[in-house]
């Protein structure tokens, strides 16, 4: 009976923050505040694991997909259609034409509703018994990517709803202005524009990489519907509410053509004010019937079209190319250009992506280029204006415009590889060097590290270990205690192992537990200096392009010369061998996962001891992991564990509390 209740109370719950879910994000009329629905949120979570019982529609059940290997195909069970396009109000109203034509002159009165053309990702979802079941994109418009643990992640898809039929429901995969400016803020490798960044997100195969993105869709018609019909497009608007999709609130309806066009300027002033992106207005007929006997052509529905808006378009001089050093030691190229207005305001400056852009632009100094903005974003050079200018080369750089290191090409970019040395890295890599799982310097941040470089003149990270107490107290915010607390933990640092080292140095494309590998497998610096991309990738997990990676970074005289500083410096790098105990350990080659409170060791020592023993320490259980470690309160990856095992889907799943890890161990606690 009181197993009965709580269940009771898990569905009413989820029930409960569906709804807060759908009214914050669907909606943006929030019902409570973000306290208390991440208190209750937290409450389900609890419920769940101690039942063991989780709904398909559950909002913990969302995110934590392991990455996909790759992309499967679905067909749709209803086409998508691609919009045939008009540029003017004249080929609109030759389509309305075209329109009346194909229908028979006894006909009702044609009504239109128009909405605005969003520039993203188009996405299929699927539902059968009130449950998503599958996410695909486009495609062909027969059959496209199945997408659903990259769908999931976006807060405004329903999980569950009330209809319980077969249906699809199409939308707009979108990255909002606002989110796509926040994001470049803080990232890496900024995104060039929002649709990019929605379409790479969702062709990402990792889920936990498209929930950073923060995406939103706006449903806009459903395909596949079962046992339910439609007399109009507003009908069908309000069965997609019913059934908590988000919709636009920018629909209007019209009853004629001249309509439309008068809304469609008044929708073009609109722009401005819109957090989306969009290019122009689709049209389409609102009544059903009437769409059924208009029908199709080869490749389009006759009863709609796409308006798109005429691009705010100059003409201006390409005077020169700007190479800017990114944090990752990717140059972007940017257009210097002669002052031009556009939309109101003045250009001198544009978006090229990169070298290849610049090549199939054909663009040369001097010379007359197109330029196009819309929506705000920074402005695109879109090509060269034909003329009889036959402009001076763009010289394509050799060396970093910042520390002149010679130059690598990976396909289209071009990279510094002198990630150590490079003023524009230096701030980015001073920070991922003193990290938490890198040197674990305590108290440095990236404002720290921008100081260091902006008023001491810090241009390499060995100078970091020179640092007295009186040189940081120059610094804006440095008193003697956090001057002396920041030195204390520079000194602490000195003495790391290897794996920490190799992580710290910010190899390009080696995460922590190729760090790992490389440390176990290999044991020095020494000996990585003289390893071969054919000895790399023999290694699990190690293909081509990380190995070229490492070969090349070690290779770097620079690089080299940077990390035997850092040992002069005083820096001691503990040398790991693969030993004999390593290769018999029980951890051996395992995957493994920890998880809840443990009382002898921190959770990151665990994890820290497991991968110099050769294991693989994970963050998410899956039918992959071994071993799953608990300790206290472990929560919901215990019962994941435990309901895999159960279910025979993993029964070879190994569960060891802290004190069972601990006599593995041979006893040894600490240290």
């Amino acid at each position: 009976m009181q197993q009965s209740k709580a269940i009771e109370d898990i569905h009413q719950m989820v029930k409960q923050l569906n709804r807060y879910r759908y009214h914050y994000y669907a909606l943006d009329q929030p019902l409570v505040s973000d306290e208390e629905y991440d208190r209750l949120y937290e409450k389900l979570e609890n419920m769940e694991n101690e039942n063991h019982y989780y709904l398909p529609d559950s909002p913990t059940q969302r995110i934590g997909d392991e990455p996909l290997d790759s992309f499967q195909t679905h067909e749709h069970r209803q086409a998508l259609w691609s919009l045939d396009k008009v540029k003017t109000p004249q080929e609109l109203r030759n389509w309305e034409q075209r329109v009346q034509k194909n229908l028979p002159q006894e006909k009702e009165k044609i009504s239109y509703v128009l909405e605005y053309k969003y520039d993203g990702l188009t996405i299929n979802l699927t539902y059968q018994d009130g449950y998503l079941v599958q996410a695909a994109t486009r495609g062909n418009g027969q059959v496209g990517e199945a997408i659903l643990p990259q769908v999931k992640t976006i807060q405004a898809v329903p999980l569950s709803i009330p209809y319980k039929g077969t249906l699809e429901v199409q939308g707009e995969g979108l990255m909002r202005l606002s989110t796509f400016e926040a994001y470049n803020k803080k990232a890496a490798e900024p995104l060039k524009n929002p649709r990019n960044g929605a379409a790479g997100a969702l062709r990402n195969l990792d889920p936990k990489v498209t929930a950073t993105r923060k995406l939103d869709i706006l449903c806009y018609q459903t395909g596949y519907c079962e046992e339910e019909t439609f007399n109009t497009h507003k009908e069908m608007l309000n069965f997609l509410q019913e059934n908590f999709f988000p919709v636009s609130r920018e629909v209007y309806h019209v009853d004629s053509i001249e309509e439309a066009i008068h809304q469609i300027e008044k929708m073009e002033k609109k722009i401005p004010s819109l957090d989306y992106m969009v290019d122009g207005v689709v049209i389409k007929v609102n009544q059903m019937d009437l769409r059924e006997e208009l029908g199709y052509t080869q490749k389009f529905p006759r009863w709609a079209v796409a308006y798109k808006f005429e691009a705010q378009e100059v003409t201006t001089v390409l005077e020169d190319v700007v190479w800017k050093v990114g944090r990752t030691g990717k140059l972007t190229p940017a257009a210097v250009l002669s002052p031009v207005e556009i939309g109101g305001v003045t250009v001198k400056r544009a978006t090229l992506n990169n070298w290849g852009d610049i090549c199939r632009k054909k663009l040369k100094l001097g010379v007359l280029v197109w330029l196009r903005r819309s929506n705000d974003v920074i402005p695109e050079i879109m090509g060269r204006v034909e003329d009889e200018n036959p402009g001076k080369e763009i010289e394509k750089p050799i060396t970093c415009p910042a520390c002149h290191t010679e130059l690598v090409e990976k396909g289209a970019h071009i990279f510094c590889p002198n990630s150590l040395q490079c003023k524009p890295q230096l701030v980015y890599k001073l920070t991922h060097f003193s990290s938490r799982n890198a040197m674990d310097i305590d108290g440095f941040s990236e404002k720290t590290a921008a100081q260091l470089y902006e008023a001491l003149g810090l241009v390499s990270i060995h100078q970091l270990y020179e640092l007295k107490e009186e040189d940081l107290l120059t610094l804006e915010g440095f008193k003697e205690k956090k001057a002396k607390n920041l030195i204390e933990a520079i000194k602490k640092s000195k003495e790391s192992t290897l794996d920490r080292f190799l992580y710290a140095l910010g190899i390009p494309n080696v995460g922590r537990r190729t760090a790992s590998d490389l440390a176990q497998y290999f044991g020095s610096i020494d000996a990585l200096k003289k390893v071969t991309v054919e000895r790399l990738i023999e290694l699990p997990d190690i293909g081509n392009t990380v190995a070229e990676s490492i070969v090349t970074f070690f290779q770097d005289r620079q690089i080299v010369a940077a990390i035997d500083a850092l040992i002069a410096a005083g820096v001691h790098v503990k040398p790991l061998e693969e030993t004999e105990s390593i290769r018999q350990s029980f951890f051996a080659g395992k995957n493994i996962v920890v998880t809840g409170k443990l009382s002898t060791l921190s959770r990151q020592s665990v994890k820290d001891k497991l991968e110099n023993m050769g294991a693989k320490v994970t963050d998410s259980v899956s039918n992959k992991t071994d071993i799953l470690i608990y300790g206290e309160d472990a929560g919901s990856k215990l019962s994941k564990a435990q309901k895999l095992k159960e279910s025979g889907k993993n029964p070879n799943l190994h569960l060891m509390d802290e004190e069972a890890f601990n006599r593995e161990l041979g006893g040894k606690t600490h240290g």
